[in-house]
C-alpha cells in the first residue's frame, strides 16, 4: 500500500486537465486503452513520458480486463509538474502482492504483480487504493524540469572572446497571430524601428518585413511563422524606409484558450550572438575580439565543443565531423561508437564518404598487428596504400592518409573519431594531439547522448514488443500470424522480411511469407528467394548474417546489365524491375532462428537495401520478437491441428447424406453451438430400413460439445443398427434406453423423436412416431391449421423400465412435418421465449412452401427473434408431401 502522504500531496496538486474513459472486459480493450493514454498525453504535448505511461497503462489494464475479468476505468490527470493515470477494476479483493511495507514486490517470476513492478520501476510515486465495491492503481510520473527547447549553458569564456555589441543592447518582442498580423510590440522594437505600437498592431508582418527570396528555397515568411522553430536573418523596414538588417529567433507557442500565435525575439544582425544557437565560427582577425590571449586564431572545433549541443545524438555526431574535418582541413571524417563489450566499433556519423552506405556497419576494434592496430590509441597513417586493412572503414575511398583518436570516458573506449585526406603525408603528430584535445572535450557528451538515445530506443522497444505481444496473442490462426510477423518488422525493422517455417524435423524450411516496404517488389523478392537454397535452421539464438541473397542479388543485376547490352531497349521494362529488385536485397541480410518448445519451426529473415546495415539494438528487438513470434506461430500450428483433427472426428458423426424418398420432399438444417464445433449435443438422422420404409430421428443430448457428441454417434448408430433388424419404434428406443444407461457416469439423458415413414400409393405418407421427452412434432395442414403430431412420453437415459407407444400419423399432399431440437424453441431475449406457441405462429405462414423453404424460413425468425448468437444446437427437419399436379 502505498504512503498516505504522497497520496495527500498528490492529489493536492492543482488539476489542469482530465480525460477518462470505460474499457470492457475484451482482450482488444487493452489496446485501445494504449491508444487512449497515448492521444491524451500526446494532445498535451507531454511526448516525454508517453511510452512510460502506455507500457504501465498497458499492464494495469491487462490486470484488469484479462486477469480479473472485469471492465477498467481510465483516467488521465494532468498537473503544472507531473501527469498521474489512475485504473480501476471491480476486483477489490484480491491481494496486492508486496512483501512487508516496503515497494518491493514478490517474486518476479509470478504472474500476478508484474504490472506494480514496472510501477515501482518506472513511475515517480504509485499507489494502489482500496474502496468496498472497487480497487484502482495509480501512478504518477513527472515532467521534465527543462522545458523543451531549452539547452544547456556554455563555457565560461575570457572576456576578450566574448562577442561585441552597442552599449545597450535591445531586443525586439513582436507576438504574431495566427494570421500572421502582429498582435504585441514592445519599447524596444519601438526604439529599433521606429514604429510605436498603435501605428503596427493589426497588420501584417509581412508589410514590414524584406524576406530574402533565394532560388531554390521553398521557406517564406509565412512558411517560417508556422514552424514551431526557426532562426535566420531578414530586414525590418524603419519609418524612414530604410531597411535594418536583423537576426529572429521564432519560437511557435499557444495561448491557454489553444490559439497558436509566434514570439520573435529580433536583434541587429551584428548582435546575433544574442540569439543565435549555436553561435558562428568567428573569422581570425585581430581586431574584431576573436583572437585568444596568445594571439593565436580561435580554434574552431573549441568553438563548436563550447557551444551549446544538439538535442539529438545524430545531429551530435554530425556536427562533430564536419567540424573536425574543417578543423584539419580533410576530405573526411568519421566518428564511430564502441559496442557495449567494446569490440565492435559501429559507424554512426560521416562526411566527405557514402555515410547512407556505410551507416551502422561494424568494424573490429583491434584490427590488426602492428603498431596503428587498435582504436584505443591515436594513430596516423602517412598512406594507407603501404598499410592496406589499417582502417577498413576507408577501404575503396580513395582516401591515402588519416588520422584517428579515440573517445574514452573514465577510461572505457566508448567511440572513435578520424579525419582523412585523398594525399598522402597530410597529418603529423601535432594533428593527433589537436583532434585528441577536441575528442576529450566531446567524448563526455557523445556517450550521454548515447546513453540517452538507448534509454530512449529501450522504452519504444517496451512499448514496440507490449503492442506485439498483444497483437500475436489475439490470433490462433497460421497465416494470420505469419502476415502479423512481417508486417510488425517491415519498416519499423527492417526494409524487407521474410519467413520460413519448417513442418517437422524432416521437412526442410519452406517459404511461407515475404514482405518488402514496396509493394511493387514483393513478387520480385519472393522470386529471387525462391531460388536459392533457404538458410541452415541453427537453433542457436541470435542473430547470424546470412549472404546468399545479396550475392543472388549481385549476379541477377550482373547477368540483367549483360542482358540489357545485347538487348537494347526491347526488354527495359523486366530489366529495370529486376535491378530495383537486386537493390533493394543488397545490403545486410540476417537471419533469427524461430525456437518454440526446444525445437526450431522456423526462421525469420530480415533484409535492408543496398550496402545498409542493421544497428545492434535493432537486432536485439528482433530477437525480442522472434522469441514472442515463434510461441505465437506454434500455438497457431497446434490450435490448427487440434482443430482438424476435432472436425474430422465431429464430421464422422453426421450423416453421409440424406436419401430420395419418392414422393416425400425432405430438408435439414443444423448449427452446432460453440466455435470450431461441427457437431453438438443436438442431431437428426434418415436412414432407409427396407423397401418403402425410411428411419427418420431427432434428439437432443443433455449438455454440448464433444462429450454431448459422443452420446450422439451411439444413439445414431444404434438407431439404425436396430431399425434394420425389424424393431418396431418402442422397442428401438428401449434398447437404446438400455445401451445409454450402460454407460455408468458418462450417461446423459436423451430426449429423442423417433419414426419410420412409408410413402403410399396414393400419394399421402404414413408415420409411425415416438416421441420420447422430445419437443412434440407440429403438423402443417393445406388450410393453414398447425396441430401437434405425437404425444409425450418420457425421456431416455434415466429410468431402467420404460413402456413406450408409437402412434400413427397419415400426411396428405400439401400437409408438412416440423421437427426441431429445444435450442429453437427456448431461444431467448431477455426474458421473452419463442416457445411452442411462437414456433406454431412462424409455421403457420409456411403453407405451400417446399420444404427447404419451410426450414430455412423458421431458422430464419429464430435467428432474427434474438441479437445474440445461438447459445444452444439446433436442428430442423422438415418433411412434406408435395401436391397433386394437374395434368397438362
Amino acid at each position: 500500500m502505498a504512503d498516505p502522504g504522497v497520496e495527500t500531496r498528490t492529489r493536492s496538486s492543482v488539476i489542469t486537465a482530465r480525460a477518462a474513459a470505460t474499457f470492457e472486459p475484451v482482450g482488444r480493450s487493452v489496446a485501445t486503452a494504449r491508444a487512449f493514454v497515448r492521444d491524451t498525453l500526446q494532445g498535451w504535448g507531454h511526448t516525454d513520458v508517453v511510452d512510460d505511461a502506455v507500457v504501465l497503462t498497458s499492464e494495469l489494464v491487462t490486470n484488469a480486463v484479462i486477469h480479473a475479468g472485469t471492465s477498467a476505468d481510465v483516467l488521465c490527470l494532468r498537473a503544472e509538474h507531473s501527469v498521474r493515470v489512475e485504473v480501476a477494476d471491480r476486483y477489490p479483493e484480491r491481494e496486492v502482492p508486496l512483501q512487508g511495507s516496503g515497494p518491493a514486490v514478490a517474486d518476479p517470476d509470478r504472474e500476478n504483480g508484474r504490472g506494480l513492478m514496472l510501477c515501482a520501476a518506472l513511475a515517480t510515486r504509485w499507489g494502489v487504493d482500496y474502496s468496498p465495491t472497487r480497487k484502482h492503481v495509480w501512478f504518477q510520473l513527472d515532467l521534465p524540469e527543462r522545458p523543451v527547447g531549452t539547452r544547456s549553458a556554455g563555457p565560461v569564456l575570457p572576456v576578450e572572446l566574448l562577442p561585441t555589441t552597442d552599449d545597450r543592447v535591445r531586443v525586439a518582442v513582436v507576438q504574431i497571430d495566427q494570421g500572421g498580423a502582429i498582435g504585441a510590440w514592445n519599447e524596444d522594437a519601438e526604439q529599433l524601428f521606429g514604429y510605436t505600437p498603435d501605428q503596427v498592431t493589426g497588420k501584417p508582418l509581412g508589410d514590414l518585413a524584406a524576406w530574402p527570396h533565394t532560388p531554390g528555397t521553398g521557406t517564406g515568411l509565412a512558411e517560417a511563422l508556422k514552424l514551431s522553430r526557426w532562426e535566420g536573418s531578414y530586414g525590418i523596414r524603419n519609418t524612414d524606409g530604410r531597411v535594418i538588417p536583423v537576426y529572429g529567433s521564432h519560437l511557435r507557442v499557444r495561448d491557454t484558450s489553444g490559439e497558436p500565435s509566434t514570439v520573435c525575439l529580433l536583434v541587429r544582425d551584428y548582435e546575433r550572438a544574442v540569439l543565435q544557437s549555436p553561435p558562428r565560427n568567428h573569422s581570425a582577425s585581430p581586431d574584431n575580439g576573436t583572437s585568444g590571449a596568445e594571439g593565436r586564431p580561435i580554434d574552431p572545433f573549441e568553438v563548436f565543443i563550447g557551444s551549446p549541443a544538439p538535442d539529438d545524438l545524430d545531429g551530435l555526431l554530425q556536427r562533430t565531423v564536419e567540424r573536425a574535418r574543417d578543423m584539419l582541413d580533410g576530405d573526411a571524417a568519421f566518428l564511430l561508437l564502441a559496442t557495449d563489450d567494446e569490440t565492435e566499433l559501429e559507424v554512426r556519423a560521416t562526411t566527405g564518404l557514402p555515410s547512407a552506405r556505410q551507416r551502422f556497419a561494424r568494424v573490429p576494434v583491434e584490427s590488426g598487428t602492428g603498431r596503428y592496430a587498435s582504436a584505443r590509441m591515436p594513430a596516423v597513417h602517412e598512406d594507407l596504400d603501404a598499410a592496406p586493412g589499417a582502417v577498413p572503414l576507408l577501404g575503396g575511398t580513395g582516401m591515402r592518409s588519416v588520422v584517428t583518436v579515440p573517445l574514452k570516458v573514465e577510461g572505457r573506449l566508448t567511440g572513435s573519431l578520424g579525419v582523412a585526406a585523398e594525399a598522402s603525408a597530410r597529418y603529423s603528430n601535432e594533428e593527433a594531439l589537436r583532434l585528441q584535445f577536441a575528442a576529450d572535450r566531446i567524448a563526455l557528451a557523445v556517450e550521454s547522448a548515447r546513453l540517452g538515445e538507448l534509454e530512449r530506443l529501450r522504452r519504444g522497444s517496451l512499448s514496440f514488443l507490449v503492442e506485439a505481444s498483444d497483437l500475436l496473442a489475439g490470433t490462433l490462426d497460421r497465416d494470420q500470424t505469419l502476415a502479423l510477423m512481417a508486417q510488425m518488422t517491415v519498416p519499423t525493422l527492417a526494409t524487407w522480411c521474410a519467413v520460413y517455417t519448417i513442418a517437422d524435423a524432416t521437412s526442410d524450411p519452406y517459404l511461407s511469407y515475404v514482405l518488402h516496404e514496396d509493394e511493387e517488389r514483393i513478387d520480385g523478392l519472393k522470386d529471387l528467394l525462391g531460388k536459392i537454397p533457404p538458410p541452415e535452421p541453427v537453433p542457436s539464438p541470435g542473430a547470424r548474417i546470412w549472404t546468399a541473397p545479396s550475392q543472388a542479388a549481385h549476379q541477377a543485376a550482373v547477368r540483367t546489365s549483360m542482358r540489357e547490352l545485347g538487348l537494347g531497349s526491347s526488354a527495359s521494362s523486366g530489366i529495370s524491375t529486376t535491378l530495383a529488385t537486386a537493390s533493394a536485397v543488397g545490403g545486410e541480410t540476417v537471419v533469427l532462428p524461430l525456437v518454440a518448445r526446444n525445437r526450431v519451426i522456423g526462421m525469420l529473415t530480415l533484409g535492408k537495401p543496398s550496402d545498409d546495415h542493421f544497428r545492434q539494438e535493432i537486432l536485439e528487438l528482433a530477437e525480442d520478437l522472434s522469441r514472442r513470434a515463434a510461441l505465437a506461430l506454434d500455438n497457431a500450428r497446434l490450435y490448427s491441428e487440434r482443430t482438424a483433427i476435432s472436425q474430422s472426428l465431429q464430421r464422422s458423426l453426421l450423416p453421409p447424406g440424406l436419401p430420395d424418398i419418392p414422393g416425400v420432399e425432405v430438408d435439414v438444417i443444423y448449427r452446432a453451438a460453440g466455435e470450431g464445433n461441427e457437431v453438438g449435443g443436438d442431431f437428426y438422422d434418415l436412414f432407409p430400413i427396407r423397401d418403402n420404409a425410411y428411419g427418420f430421428a431427432i434428439g437432443d443430448v443433455c449438455g454440448t460439445g464433444p462429450e454431448a457428441a459422443a452420446v450422439t454417434g451411439l444413439a445414431r448408430h444404434a438407431l439404425r443398427l436396430l431399425a434394420r433388424e425389424g424393431l418396431g419404434g418402442p422397442a428401438v428406443l428401449e434398447r437404446l434406453n438400455a445401451a445409454i444407461l450402460d454407460e455408468g457416469s458418462r450417461s446423459r439423458f436423451l430426449t429423442l423423436l423417433y419414426g419410420e415413414l412409408r410413402p403410399q400409393p396414393d400419394g399421402s405418407a404414413q408415420l409411425k412416431v415416438v416421441c420420447a421427452g422430445h419437443p412434440l412434432p407440429l403438423r402443417l395442414r393445406q388450410d393453414g391449421t398447425v396441430t401437434p403430431a405425437a404425444e409425450p412420453q418420457p425421456l431416455l437415459g434415466v429410468m431402467d423400465d420404460l413402456e413406450l407407444y408409437e402412434e400413427t400419423v397419415t400426411l396428405d399432399p400439401g400437409d408438412v412435418l416440423l421437427c426441431v431440437t429445444d435450442g429453437v424453441t427456448e431461444r431467448r431475449e431477455g426474458s421473452r421465449m419463442l416457445g411452442d406457441d411462437g414456433l406454431a405462429e412462424v409455421l403457420t405462414s409456411c403453407t405451400g412452401l417446399t420444404a427447404g423453404a419451410v426450414s430455412a424460413r423458421i431458422m430464419r425468425a429464430v435467428e432474427r427473434f434474438a441479437a445474440d448468437p445461438p447459445s444452444d444446437d439446433m436442428a430442423i427437419l422438415a418433411m412434406r408431401v408435395p401436391e397433386e399436379h394437374p395434368p397438362a
